[in-house]
């Protein structure tokens, strides 16, 4: 058996065997409102729910491991003492990946992920539309567990309004785990989706990702692509060049044929093939192949 001192290793290594080894730990969404009301939101898989009476939930906005910096998260509930804690299922869990990328401060990751931005009732922070169960939180107090990067800070949440989906109810109206279909974070990439196991989020790019909001409308609007779709196409650092596009479709008889058909549903559920096998480069190339036959769908 391998046997560690924590304090022989370096943080890193050690972040790897906790969250390797804790889990499946699920995941708040975590919706904030700066001192000027400009919005954020990032997910967090340090939570949980400690008391139903007072409803207390607790996450932890971690100091960064490489540079000891603090998270927008962290900075907003101090200042503001608010927050709406979404839960995360299935459906949404590429947006959710694609609002963790780091970007600068005033960036909104509502409109990054392609998420829907609800006012609460009695909060400041917006809540997300697409989440299934939204607790709109009150926060109680702020314990910092140090100081050096990977230290954590527990907010104390206090739970004063929760809004439920009532597509997760089942027919007694308590929330159905197969319906409201959760998903939870393990090590490295994984996550586990209640219903059914394990399976892989690739982390977000460590430069940016150009957002949900840099799709085109065409691809946005279209019936083919759902919310995780998009997420994964947000999720790239630069679009393919024209010349690229162009050397894909020549080296590529079923992509040409696609192409001839002239229908942009047709040219939708190809790109639609390359993404369910991981391959977005291709997806990208195959719906910026012809983009005056996609503007039917704008």
């Amino acid at each position: 058996m391998l046997t560690i001192d924590p304090k022989s290793i370096s943080t890193a290594q050690l972040q790897g065997y906790l969250q390797g080894s804790v889990g499946p730990r699920p995941i708040a969404f975590a919706s904030t409102m700066d001192a000027d009301g400009n919005a954020n939101v990032s997910p967090f898989s340090f939570f949980n729910v400690f008391s139903a009476n007072p409803p207390i939930l607790i996450f932890s906005p971690a100091r960064r491991v490489r540079d000891n910096t603090i998270k927008h998260t962290l900075i907003n509930v101090e200042a503001t003492k608010e927050v709406v804690i979404n839960v995360v299922n299935y459906d949404i869990v590429q947006q959710i990946s694609l609002a963790s990328t780091e970007y600068a401060d005033g960036v909104d990751e509502f409109v990054k992920s392609g998420l829907t931005p609800v006012a609460s009732d009695i909060v400041k922070p917006y809540r997300v539309k697409e989440s299934p169960v939204q607790f709109e939180c009150k926060v109680n107090q702020i314990i910092a567990l140090g100081s050096e990067g990977g230290a954590g800070n527990l907010v104390v949440c206090e739970v004063v309004k929760i809004h439920i989906d009532e597509a997760v109810l089942d027919s007694n109206g308590a929330i159905d785990q197969h319906k409201i279909d959760l998903v939870s974070r393990l090590g490295g990439n994984w996550y586990s989706r209640s219903n059914q196991g394990l399976f892989e989020v690739p982390k977000p790019l460590a430069t940016l990702g150009i957002g949900v909001d840099a799709i085109p409308d065409f691809i946005k609007q279209s019936p083919v692509f759902n919310g995780n779709d998009l997420g994964i196409l947000g999720n790239v650092e630069a679009l393919p060049t024209t010349e690229e596009v162009s050397i894909f479709v020549q080296q590529n008889f079923a992509v040409k044929a696609v192409l001839s058909s002239d229908d942009p549903e047709k040219v939708q559920l190809e790109a639609k093939k390359y993404l369910n096998e991981n391959d977005v480069d291709s997806a990208w190339k195959v719906l910026l192949a012809e983009p005056s036959k996609q503007s039917k769908n704008n």
